[in-house]
Formats: structure tokens, C-alpha cells, sequence
């Protein structure tokens, strides 16, 4: 997606005009509204669906990575929103939402997931996580079972161990190449509003997290999907990631690289679709 086409689709999203999203990435689009919520003395803020599906549907949450915000989940969420009840929520400390004291570690940004879904009223939806976003949602999975649905983790870097290494590094700035221009402008914003020393700290936090010793705890259907392209996460860490957790299931789309939800958001929408419906059939999983 161009940075005109982005343009056009934060402006639509603005405006809530269905219409306007129409045609936008080749797939039916839904407007996303604005909404708020109070969660643990912060104000969180809170991308859903503008027209929510009526009757019995899944509730889709989108979860950004570090120091990221709820933006670049949009044209995912937007593509979804016909489909499902989206909820893509700016975690304490990004993108709008108020900023706590200090930066939360994953652990916390999991408990404030919980506590944001009791503020939205929401009992299991399917998480769907993007990069370090990853650690988040199995954390959560790993100690909320009873809260959370099935996951989809979009390019999870859960492999923390090569955080900010020289060669982790080189590899990320090599995938950055191949991302649209569009998603560069929108995450200067995000570590702009973040702030760079918040975001070393974020960081260094994260890498103290030890998400593979969570993965066999997690008990819910997971979707992993990584893209072909993809230079931050090689096939073989996502190989032994899927074969550790419970009920794991690998998806590779072609031509796309780390930030699946923004580079490849058509793929990415049917992949989920195809998964929730699936498994709803199954009888494994109810939304």
C-alpha cells in the first residue's frame, strides 16, 4: 500500500464512510471508529469496528508490537471489520493511549490486556499479534487461558535471545527495504509519541521475556503465519516454534515481508477468516 493509498485510507477511516473504503487494498473494506476507555487510572484508546456485525460473531483483537501503535494494524482491521467485531487497542504507553509512570515489561502489557477487556466487555476473542505484539498474546495465553480465544501470530519474533544483536539488527533493517514507504512514516509518528528512551527501555524488557518456556502452555489453537519474505524471522525458528506449541499450525504468504498486516492485509484477512471459520466448524473453538 502506497502512501497515497494510506492517506485515502486514514481518511476514510475518519470519516466512517464505507463507501470511501470501498476498493481500497482489492477487498470489501469496513470503517473503523474511535472509542475510549479507562483502564487501571490510564485512558486507553481504542480502534473498533464502526458498523459491528450484528448477531453471533467473533471478536477480533489486533495487537501491535513495541513501540508501535494500533496504525499499522489498520488496513488488517479494516478488512476484517465485514467479517468480525474488530478491536485494536493503542496498549498503556503507545500510540494515543496515556502513558504510565514507567514502560510496562510484556507481563504487564498482558495484564492491562485483561483489564482493557473488562473495560470493553469482552470474555475470549481471537488475538491476532503482530512482531514483538507475539510475546504479548502468549504471555497472555499462557496465563489467562480462560480468557483468551485462538491466537494468529503474524511474524513472531519470539526468539528473544537475538534481540538487538548486530546481526538481528542487520536483518531488520534489511526487511525494511521491501516494506511499503507508507509504514516508515507512520512508525517515525509512533517512536516519536513513544519516545526513544522509553522505547530503549521497552526493549530491553522484552528481552528478558522468555517466550518459548510459555509456548507449551498455550492451550488454544494457534495460527502462525510468517511471510515469504520475510528477513527478520527465518523458516526454521518459525518451524520449531509451531512444533512446540499444543496446537500449532504453520502459513506462509508469498511475497510478503515481516509486517504482514500492513504489507499483505488481503492475505492476512483470508487467512484468518478460512482459520476462525474452520475451527468454529470443528467445534474447537465458539466466538
Amino acid at each position: 500500500m502506497g502512501l497515497l493509498a494510506h492517506t485515502s485510507l486514514r481518511l476514510a477511516e475518519r470519516a466512517g464512510s464505507r463507501r470511501a473504503l470501498e476498493g481500497l487494498g482489492g477487498l470489501p473494506m469496513g470503517a473503523l471508529r474511535s472509542t475510549w476507555h479507562q483502564v487501571n487510572d490510564l485512558r486507553i484508546h481504542t480502534r473498533v469496528s464502526a458498523q459491528p456485525v450484528p448477531g453471533r460473531a467473533w471478536s477480533v483483537v489486533l495487537l501491535h508490537g513495541l513501540v508501535a501503535s494500533s496504525t499499522y494494524m489498520v488496513p488488517t482491521g479494516m478488512g476484517l471489520a465485514p467479517y468480525f467485531r474488530v478491536y485494536a487497542p493503542d496498549l498503556p504507553g503507545f500510540g494515543r493511549s496515556q502513558k504510565p509512570r514507567r514502560p510496562l515489561d510484556v507481563a504487564g502489557l498482558a495484564d492491562s490486556l485483561a483489564a482493557w477487556m473488562d473495560a470493553a466487555d469482552l470474555e475470549h476473542p481471537a488475538l491476532v499479534a503482530n512482531s514483538s505484539g507475539c510475546q504479548f498474546a502468549v504471555d497472555f495465553a499462557s496465563r489467562y487461558p480462560e480468557r483468551c480465544g485462538p491466537l494468529v501470530l503474524l511474524g513472531p519474533t519470539l526468539d528473544t535471545r537475538h534481540h538487538g544483536t548486530p546481526k538481528q539488527v542487520v536483518r531488520w533493517l534489511a526487511d525494511g527495504v521491501r516494506e511499503p514507504p507508507s509504514l516508515n512514516v507512520i512508525m517515525a509518528q509512533d517512536y516519536r509519541t513513544f519516545g526513544l528512551l522509553r522505547a530503549l527501555r521497552s526493549i530491553r524488557s522484552a528481552r528478558k521475556d522468555v517466550p518459548e518456556q510459555k509456548l507449551p502452555h498455550v492451550r488454544t489453537p494457534v495460527l502462525v503465519v510468517r511471510g515469504a519474505k520475510d528477513r527478520v524471522l527465518p523458516r526454521t525458528r518459525v518451524e520449531a516454534l509451531v512444533q512446540s506449541l499444543p496446537q500449532g499450525r504453520l502459513e506462509e504468504v508469498p511475497g510478503a515481508g515481516h509486517t504482514l498486516n500492513f504489507n499483505a492485509p488481503e492475505a492476512v484477512v483470508k487467512l484468518i477468516r478460512r482459520y476462525l471459520y474452520e475451527l468454529e466448524a470443528r467445534g474447537e473453538a465458539q466466538p
